[in-house]
């Protein structure tokens, strides 16, 4: 039990470093100009950086390429429309980064990504 456990939470620390590294230090221009529009190629492309990294975390705690396929595919269509979501919401209130609703948007997006993060971690115990 107890080296499930650590698996598991050797997982969430990865994933939480893919994500900062993804979201903060990965992200190029052409992923954070025009967010709003649903059919995004940087969205697509941002989306497709954190399936990367994704894919090296769970080959790193030993979960089957069946599984990293398919849990991976439900992160990009997840992780793309939290983004877009968050975008659309920002630019039609009008926030900046300079007004109190651009950062509540900001953490909600954020909020949602770890719990996508959580579900994550809850199907590889349930199915790898």
């Amino acid at each position: 039990m107890a080296g499930h456990v650590s698996t598991v939470l050797i997982l969430i620390c990865l994933l939480q470093i893919k994500h900062m590294f993804a979201d903060y230090f990965l992200q190029t221009p052409r992923m954070l100009e025009g967010r709003s529009n649903y059919w995004h190629l940087g969205r697509a492309e941002h989306a497709g950086v954190h399936v990367l990294g994704s894919i090296i975390a769970l080959l790193l705690v030993g979960a089957p390429m069946l599984f990293i396929l398919v849990l991976v595919v439900i992160e990009w269509v997840v992780h793309f429309n939290i983004d877009w979501a968050k975008a659309r919401y920002s630019e039609k209130k009008g926030f900046g980064p300079y007004e109190a609703g651009y950062w509540r948007a900001n953490g909600f997006d954020q909020a949602l990504h770890q719990l996508t993060y959580v579900a994550m971690a809850w199907a590889f115990i349930e199915f790898a």
